[in-house]
């Protein structure tokens, strides 16, 4: 008696499905998985430049740009972040007071008219000293790439910022320096320079063109007074 062998053809084919199907799975999550890493990717980048638009409208950015243009004396750049005239209408109330104020109670109004008769000639002086100071800080180190000093300036400058006006306060070798800003468009300007050590240093300059303290002006009503009385004769 012969035996036949039966193949059941119908039967379900488990482990071979199984396989398939593990297949068709790893595509689908390797899809996903890219379609996440792109969501991160675009959302960073848009965060990014958002950060960075509302970076650029900041005292600190154009305080940056300040910096940058002194390092690489690039002196039209640096010029268009200053507002020159409102820093020396500013300092030149500073140092006519100071300047008045050494001579105390022998202020009088021929000095005090010579004092506020050097104020245009004391413009240029001012924007030098500004300059020179803005530079000094800006070289305290090697001149740094752009980038390095966007993340830099921020840890080395302290900004206040009330509306459309702030104030910038820094270290430069051993004093601290203070900077007014204006909003100005998009941008701010300098408008503002507080400096003990430059305002001594252009006091100085002034005095140094005035009468000396203590001295006799030929000019003074009290000296003419005494001119136009007739001598006794012994």
């Amino acid at each position: 008696m012969r035996q036949r062998i039966v193949i059941n053809l119908d039967a379900p084919k488990t482990e071979g499905t199984k396989l398939v199907r593990k297949r068709r799975r790893w595509p689908r999550v390797l899809g996903i998985l890219a379609l996440l890493v792109l969501i991160v990717v675009v959302v960073a980048a848009a965060g990014g430049f958002l950060w960075w638009r509302h970076y650029q409208s900041t005292p600190a950015y154009t305080l940056t740009l300040l910096i940058d243009a002194a390092q690489r004396n690039d002196a039209a750049e640096f010029q268009k972040r200053i507002d020159d005239d409102e820093i020396a209408k500013n300092m030149i109330v500073s140092v006519s007071q100071k300047a008045a104020g050494r001579y105390g109670f022998a202020i009088n109004s021929t000095i005090q008219g010579q004092i506020d008769a050097m104020a245009p000639r004391l413009k240029q002086s001012i924007h030098d000293e500004v300059v020179k100071e803005l530079k000094a800080f800006a070289s305290q180190s090697n001149p740094k790439p752009f980038i390095f000093l966007v993340v830099a300036v921020p840890s080395l400058v302290t900004v206040k910022t009330e509306g459309d006006t702030a104030s910038a306060t820094a270290k430069v070798s051993d004093r601290t320096i203070e900077l007014g800003m204006r909003r100005d468009a998009e941008r701010w300007k300098v408008i503002e320079f507080k400096d003990d050590v430059v305002v001594q240093r252009l006091v100085d300059n002034v005095m140094k063109e005035l009468p000396p303290i203590g001295g006799i002006d030929a000019n003074s009503p009290l000296l003419k007074s005494l001119r136009g009385k007739p001598r006794r004769r012994r």
